[in-house]
């Protein structure tokens, strides 16, 4: 999304003129009439052309970088940064009573899951990794469902647009992960008891809450989208009886409630992650897509089971970069960044052509290897290792050269493969990166009789090509977009971060990561830069472009100088305007001063939420 820019009003003595040109002359005082009452202000309106124009800029800061909108929050004892102003209170609320950096972020994700349900919800997948102050390490966290047993690859392939999975149905539902994540995180690290966790969420489904202005606008085409002849959508009735009951769409303010998803989080509550994959939950699931056709079952929810894992890591000068394996696109961040740090980065100067044509060629480098080899780690031979070594990294950097754009290829392992982010901290130095998706726009478009969510459509990133690690088959894992970000420095915590955004999200990472390492930007001017975005590959997953020839397209923000844009022409780089495709950034810093621990929290003004500590 754009900037947001504001045009100055005209003075009410400068328009009067103008209106009265406009507009039927009124009696006035003194011929006979009441006075004149003024037109009323016209309602600024999302996407409105009058304010959306790239020579009006926003207001100037007396501090920081010209492009900041904002300060971070500091706080000594807690953080919280998501996409949603009430769920940011709802975590800021559990860490005051007491509660963990996990609980918080089991709370949080509750809210969304009925107050951002275009980015997530309870039918979605969910990773983390946090730094655990006890351990002293990054722990990762993996709860991501599986394919379906009774879907065999015949019936996907039969359901295939275009040689891929279509964007919608039940054909690409796979078993939800996050509530089962939110269970194991509560386990190994929670302080307050389960029921208390989803109280906030609860009071807002019931009571309601206003629509911010993206949501609102997200719900509407999403619906609009469900509603299409050609779909393939096996029923909207829930869909719509849910986000649009009686037939009215939410606007921006206007007040949403979800009873239905209020009884769901009461029953899982009450019962705790069984009640959603062994219980009644899923005995309603069961029967939902039993009756419209679909394969999801009861027992494929009751074999779902998430993992913790050890992330992967890069030194990046100085600063050590973690990401998952699992099904994930984490490694992505890191090969970039790899290649990166085989180049002289810091010499190229921030935001220029070269800076940015750096960092384009080697998310190029990294993304023919994403399409090649990522995949579901158990039931596939993936190579992360290799795709992180410094040694393979230096061997990339070199097909990067300064002036021109580089054919690519996929690098020859060796023979032994919409979203919301929020981040947590607390006063015990536990800090929680999380993300959690129904992947595609709203998910699947399908919603189960009565239990308020939707079901992601995240199996549509399988391939149907026989022989690649990511393939369709039973009860696989699919390859994943959506990956938590964290940094750590000499040992310690320093950043639990990450970009939302399909394929932007490694993209986006690594743009934070320079901006702080190599540009030396604060965390919230580093959110606030203008970014690019690589679009196409000459190798595709399941959502990447394609026909966007051998290099792509380079999508830049408005903010991006134009000498740097005339310059990227130059090189040879296709380029596109802004789409709203470059992501949104959450970010808490833990820094020291002294004996004291600061939090530092940021969020991205693309976006409408909101960063608090206390």
């Amino acid at each position: 999304m754009r900037r947001r820019t504001f045009l100055a009003a005209v003075p009410a003595s400068a328009a009067a003129p103008l209106l009265a040109q406009q507009n039927d002359p009124a009696p006035g005082p003194g011929q006979g009439g009441a006075p004149a009452t003024p037109p009323p202000t016209p309602r600024w309106a999302a996407g409105d052309a009058r304010f959306n124009r790239p020579d009006v800029h926003a207001g100037d800061r007396p501090v920081g970088a010209s492009f900041a909108t904002r300060t971070a929050a500091y706080g000594l004892n807690g953080a919280c940064a998501t996409a949603h102003p009430l769920a940011t209170q709802a975590g800021i609320d559990i860490l005051r009573r007491g509660g963990s950096a996990a609980d918080a972020a089991i709370a949080v994700n509750a809210c969304l899951g009925l107050l951002e349900p275009t980015s997530c919800g309870i039918g979605g997948d969910a990773y983390a990794m946090l730094w655990d102050p006890k351990a002293r390490k990054v722990v990762g966290l993996a709860s991501s469902g599986r394919s379906p047993r009774a879907l065999s690859l015949e019936i996907a392939r039969s359901r295939a647009r275009n040689g891929f999975l279509p964007p919608l149905g039940a054909v690409t539902v796979s078993v939800p992960g996050a509530v089962d994540a939110w269970w194991m995180l509560h386990q190994r690290y929670g302080k307050l008891k389960w029921e208390a966790l989803f109280e906030p969420a609860i009071h807002h489904a019931e009571a309601g809450a206003p629509t911010p202005d993206m949501v609102a606008w997200y719900i509407g085409r999403s619906l609009a989208a469900f509603q299409r002849p050609g779909s393939g959508i096996e029923e909207t009735e829930n869909a719509l009886a849910t986000y649009a009951p009686g037939g009215k769409l939410p606007s921006a303010g206007s007040v949403f409630r979800n009873p239905d998803l209020a009884r769901t989080y009461r029953l899982i509550a009450r019962g705790g992650r069984d009640a959603f994959y062994k219980g009644e939950i899923a005995d309603v699931i069961d029967r939902y897509f039993k009756r419209i056709g679909g394969w999801l079952s009861k027992a494929d929810l009751a074999a779902h089971q998430g993992v913790w894992s050890d992330p992967f890591s890069v030194d990046y000068k100085g600063v050590t970069v973690h990401g998952l394996g699992e099904n994930t696109q984490g490694i992505a961040t890191l090969q970039m960044l790899g290649i990166l740090n085989e180049l002289d980065l810091a010499s190229a100067p921030f935001q220029s052509a070269l800076s940015i044509h750096l960092q384009a060629e080697a998310k190029r480098l990294a993304y023919e290897d994403r399409a090649r080899y990522y995949a579901d780690s158990s039931m596939a031979r993936v190579p992360a290792a290799w795709l992180v070594s410094k040694e393979y990294a230096r061997e990339r950097a070199r097909l990067i050269r300064p002036d021109r754009i580089s054919p690519v290829r996929p690098g020859d392992a060796p023979s032994k493969g919409d979203t919301t982010y929020f981040t947590v901290s607390d006063k015990d130095g536990m800090m929680v990166s999380w993300i959690q998706s129904n992947f595609r726009g709203m998910g699947s478009g399908l919603v189960a009789d009565d239990l308020g969510f939707m079901f992601q459509d995240r199996g549509q990133l399988f391939v149907l090509k026989d022989g690649h690690p990511n393939s369709y088959a039973p009860g696989k894992r699919p390859f994943q977009t959506i990956i938590p970000g964290f940094a750590t420095r000499n040992g310690a915590p320093w950043m639990s971060f990450g970009v939302m955004g399909g394929d932007m999200q490694p993209q986006g990472q690594t743009q934070i990561i320079v901006n702080r390492v190599d540009y030396g930007l604060e965390i919230q001017s580093a959110g606030d830069s203008p970014r690019w975005h690589h679009e196409g590959s000459s190798q595709q997953m399941g959502e990447d472009a394609a026909g966007l020839g051998p290099t792509g397209i380079l999508r830049l923000e408005t903010g991006v100088p134009s000498a740097t844009k005339a310059r990227l022409a130059e090189i040879g780089w296709k380029l596109a305007g802004p789409d709203g495709g470059f992501g949104r950034y959450h970010c808490i810093e833990h820094r020291m001063d002294g004996a004291d621990r600061v939090y530092a929290a940021a969020t991205d003004m693309r976006a409408d939420g909101v960063a608090l500590a206390y």
